[in-house]
């Protein structure tokens, strides 16, 4: 039993580590080597306690990536206005561009809104698209695409 305990704050750790970085949850018998998921003693857990596990470390993952974006106030209107350090994310999914109005829900849980009227990217179709987010003059906040030489201007919404 303590084997099993060390093994779960193992995962645990790695799950907290990758999962600002994770677009989608990986298993524990993805993430760890055989030798490893052997010496970790995992090989004796049933089917029912492996996908139990599984299941407990994404719903962790979730939560803690969802803590860390809440912690992160840039962008916000009450953000502490020294935090001028620009977002890097992904856009999780099949990306198609943005007009006015766009939601943008990142990897790392934010969630930002084009407030640009004038400012479209058409006819773009990439899958999981690198983005960064970047404090402008007059504290006007501006969303690039990796690649793309056009932004958006957004406001944070979550």
């Amino acid at each position: 039993m303590r084997r099993f305990g060390l093994a779960l704050i193992l995962l645990a750790s790695m799950c907290a580590m990758e999962a600002t970085q994770a677009q989608q949850f990986s298993s524990v018998e993805e993430r760890m080597s055989a030798a490893d998921f052997k010496r970790a003693g995992l090989d004796k857990l049933s089917a029912e306690e492996l996908a139990a596990l599984n299941e407990w470390l994404q719903q962790d993952s979730t939560r803690r990536v969802a803590a860390v974006a809440a912690e992160d106030r840039r962008g916000m209107r009450a953000q502490a206005p020294s935090d001028e350090r620009p977002v890097t994310s992904r856009l999780p999914g099949e990306f198609t561009g943005f007009s006015n109005g766009t939601v943008f829900r990142l990897e790392n849980g934010q969630v930002w809104r084009s407030i640009d009227p004038e400012g479209t990217l058409e006819g773009v179709r990439l899958s999981n698209p690198s983005v960064t987010i970047k404090k402008g003059l007059f504290g006007i906040w501006r969303l690039y695409v990796e690649g793309y030489n056009t932004s958006a201007k957004v406001e944070r919404v979550e």
